[in-house]
């Protein structure tokens, strides 16, 4: 099971880089583009085909993936950008660099076809082809965490009791129960586990909240109680016996003292666990765990510098790693482990921490395109932000328009980025080696 829970991510993870690469593809033939590839994957061609101006095809990488648009970079401007005193080798360099990656892009210009360059776009039609990728995620995302929530629900507390204490014990002790020690009310009372709590002391109960909260209301005083018991519905009357218990807060922490000793307090205590169960959530639930999932991604994103230098800090230098940034090979062992941990909940469990990461991974892919650096997909939005600033102020300042941003010039930039994103690969592919994170902890 655990080699097909990595089956899955891999397979999963190439949908949704096809699925990414779709999202550009689509809006920019609909504008007019002309598109030489669509490949899902890096390094040498497994298979492809052509239809029309567009090579399709898979990749022996199965990494990312990419669409060729033609003339990504603008024809270079007449006038010559080099000045006095420049430094000669380094601007001969880089400009060597810059014009061979703008010669190679305006090579596949044919004569005629030049409003069918991605730079002769509009600035909303380039903000649309560029955020089409990383919003088909986004979208992913939350059909994923859709399913997930309305077909096969979320780990729940019920009203149903799933053990029964057979004495009571002060809150801290850790021991079998002795002949001195007092039944607990819930086993005089005959409840049994299995009994779904109908109702208690005339109040009905949905759930373990519920449940919960008529306890305590009641206090010790006895108390009917409805349960349905292998299809039949009958009444038990329980006593709660009034015990020191831990004082829980809003959020459902302990509470301590200054010196860090556990709150407690009277509270009538009655001797049932509750039992918990996958329950189904409605369609107006899904927007709220997917906004809580995407900001805790954003969040992640926003920090993943303080959180590199930490994973490299406890990959080499033996600190407790931060469990939410993990590379692919961390991925596909959380995968294989999600697939293989017999939960609670059977296959059904199984296939909820599955969907979950699949739409982790889809949210995480969305924000980490949105950083605004070339050669990621956020770069390209960020230059067609600033084309639209500049033309903008050009028009209110009654000046020439200044034309399409010439992004060549950040290729220097742009290497950095992409070494420093090996760099990332690497550390991360090496943690999650030398310190993997697992869902069992170990």
């Amino acid at each position: 099971m655990f080699w097909l829970g990595v089956l899955v991510l891999v397979i999963g993870l190439l949908i949704s880089i096809a699925l990414h690469e779709v999202g550009h593809l689509l809006p920019a033939k609909r504008f007019g583009v002309k598109v030489s590839q669509y490949m899902v994957g890096f390094g040498k061609t497994l298979w492809s085909t052509r239809r029309g101006d567009t090579e399709y095809g898979f990749k022996a990488i199965p990494l990312g993936g990419y669409v060729r648009m033609v003339g990504m970079y603008p024809p270079a401007r007449a006038v010559s950008e080099a000045g006095p005193g420049a430094a000669p080798t380094r601007k001969k360099f880089f400009s060597s660099v810059m014009e061979d990656a703008r010669a190679e892009a305006l090579s596949e210009v044919q004569p005629g076809e030049e409003r069918r360059t991605f730079w002769a776009l509009s600035v909303p039609k380039k903000l649309v082809v560029m955020f089409g990728g990383p919003f088909v995620n986004l979208v992913i995302a939350f059909v994923l965490l859709a399913v997930a929530l309305m077909g096969i629900g979320l780990p729940q507390l019920t009203s149903t009791v799933g053990t029964v204490s057979q004495c009571v014990l002060p809150y801290d002790a850790d021991r079998e129960c002795a002949s001195a020690d007092p039944v607990a009310p819930a086993t005089a009372a005959g409840l049994e586990p299995g009994d779904q709590v109908l109702s208690w002391g005339g109040t009905p109960v949905e759930d373990w909240a519920d449940l919960q909260a008529a306890i305590r209301a009641g206090g010790a005083e006895p108390v009917d109680v409805e349960v349905s018991r292998g299809g039949e519905d009958l009444t038990v009357t329980v006593t709660p016996t009034m015990t020191d218990r831990p004082v829980v807060d809003a959020e459902g922490f302990v509470e301590t003292d200054e010196a860090g000793n556990v709150v407690t307090a009277p509270a009538p205590f009655v001797g049932v666990a509750p039992e918990a169960a996958l329950v189904r959530q409605p369609i107006s639930a899904v927007p709220a765990v997917f906004g809580d999932a995407l900001g805790q991604t954003f969040g992640i994103i926003l920090t993943l510098p303080q959180r590199l230098v930490s994973i490299a800090s406890s990959t080499f230098g033996g600190q407790e790693r931060d469990p939410n940034v993990i590379g692919l090979i961390g991925v596909g062992r959380i995968a294989g482990e999600a697939a293989a941990t017999d939960t609670d909940f059977g296959f059904a469990g199984n296939a909820l921490l599955m969907l979950q990461i699949l739409a982790s991974l889809n949210l995480a892919l969305f924000a980490f395109n949105m950083i605004p650096l070339l050669p990621l997909d956020g770069g390209h939005i960020a230059g067609a932000l600033w084309e639209g600033a500049r033309r903008r102020i050009a028009r209110w300042r009654e000046r020439p328009d200044p034309g399409p941003v010439d992004t060549v010039r950040l290729l220097p930039l742009t290497y950095v980025v992409f070494v420093v994103l090996i760099g990332m690969s690497l550390l991360l592919a090496i943690a999650d080696i030398v310190d993997p994170i697992s869902l069992t902890g170990g």
